[in-house]
């Protein structure tokens, strides 16, 4: 696994980041690009903050919630508060850098540059999501022309259990079976 250091100079303090990734050079440079040109579009500060929060989050490996973002910042020693968090995962959900999903009643969020299409199996019972990459139906999906709409992206959520949970729930209910009947015996 590839790192880098993000260095920021915060009121006369220089503050270094380690991050790692996965992702080479040419997307974190494509990424960053993609941002400054946004903000720059939009009117908007290029803050240090910003761009270490779109670092850790190329860093980060699948979904992940603000919780698990925030933790990481920290972790990294780089503090940042709660509404700027918020704040620029909204700017980077509108430049289309980050997709936030809503699986049940929790949000989770993950990067969306250069990302294959995939979709998404969530555990009813425990709230695990995996990802699907089945390539028939991802075909189905792109041939799919509608007439005046261009498609951005796709997202296909299956709900169900998974099989860990579903032997979890298998196991309760012959357990509940084993014990009416030792309690009917008795």
């Amino acid at each position: 696994m590839n790192g880098f250091y993000c260095i920021f100079p915060i009121n006369l303090f220089i503050f270094a980041c380690y991050f790692t990734c996965d992702m080479d050079n040419s997307i974190k440079e494509t990424v960053r690009g993609t941002f400054e040109q946004y903000l720059q579009n939009k009117g908007l500060r290029k803050t240090q903050e910003r761009f270490a929060i779109l670092d850790a989050i190329y860093s980060i490996e699948g979904h992940f919630t603000m919780e698990e973002l925030a933790d990481i910042m920290a972790a990294n020693k780089f503090h940042v508060s709660r509404a700027t968090l918020y704040n620029t995962m909204e700017l980077l959900t509108d430049a289309h850098l980050v997709v936030r999903h809503k699986f049940d009643n929790s949000s989770q969020y993950e990067k969306s540059y250069n990302m294959t299409t995939h979709f998404h199996r969530i555990c009813m019972a425990c709230g695990t999501v995996t990802e699907v990459r089945d390539d028939k139906l991802r075909e189905v999906i792109e041939n799919t022309h509608s007439r005046g709409f261009a498609i951005a992206h796709t997202s296909l959520y299956i709900y169900g259990v998974c099989s860990k949970c579903a032997a979890a729930r298998r196991r309760r209910e012959k357990k509940l079976k084993e014990q009416k009947k030792n309690t009917s015996k008795s």
